[in-house]
């Protein structure tokens, strides 16, 4: 799970089929932490992307404990978000909507790889 950007990643599950149930399960995780998140089934890839970004940069500034709840939720592993750069928050939620959707992601592959 290499990928140099989230726009690469999500072009990545759409070719192999996976993009309806990544969007399923970010709504599924942000749900099991009680976070709203408005992300419509048809959404494009570019509003995904931007609306993660903003509930993430809104998380950090407004409800820190629901934010690290989330990443406890989603089971970002604690080494990659240690690799942030701090620049702004701007830049930050950037980068930890990019890996909440690697994560999910894995979730995704791994549920169709051994689902039988």
């Amino acid at each position: 799970m290499n990928f140099p950007d989230s726009a690469s990643l999500l072009q990545n599950a759409q070719e192999n089929f996976l993009y309806d149930k990544l969007v399923f399960q970010i709504r599924k995780d942000f749900g099991l932490a009680n976070i709203h998140i408005d992300i419509p089934d048809s959404v494009m890839p570019n509003t995904l992307i931007g609306s993660l970004r903003e509930k993430i940069y809104f998380l950090i500034m407004e409800r820190f404990s629901e934010y690290l709840n989330l990443l406890y939720v989603i089971d970002v592993p604690e080494r990659e978000f240690k690799k942030i750069q701090v620049t702004d928050v701007v830049e930050v939620a950037e980068q930890v909507s990019f890996l909440v959707l690697i994560r999910e992601m894995q979730k995704v592959w791994f549920k169709k790889k051994y689902s039988g």
